[in-house]
């Protein structure tokens, strides 16, 4: 499944227009991501947990070249399932 399909299925359970059920998936896509930016994490219950995680600085290698590279400190999105989720996918 992908957005399109999560719009028509938002459609098809709250009525409406697709327009207005695409507001509600990108709304909920943007609270996620601007709520991971500001570093908090989302947590729903049953499903799993959204957060952040800092990954620092190294020293990797190029495999064409074999040339060490350096790669900055970021920080990168991360999803903890749910024991619930976990069981249901089982």
């Amino acid at each position: 499944m992908n957005k399109q399909g999560l719009v028509e299925w938002v459609h098809g359970k709250l009525g409406g227009t697709k327009v207005q059920a695409e507001e509600i998936v990108d709304g909920l896509f943007d609270t996620i991501i601007s709520t991971m930016k500001k570093g908090d994490e989302v947590s729903v219950a049953g499903f799993g947990i959204f957060s952040t995680k800092a990954r620092a600085a190294r020293m990797a290698r190029n495999p064409k070249t074999g040339e060490q590279v350096k790669v900055a400190a970021t920080t990168v999105p991360k999803f903890r399932a749910a024991k619930a989720l976990k069981d249901a996918v089982k």
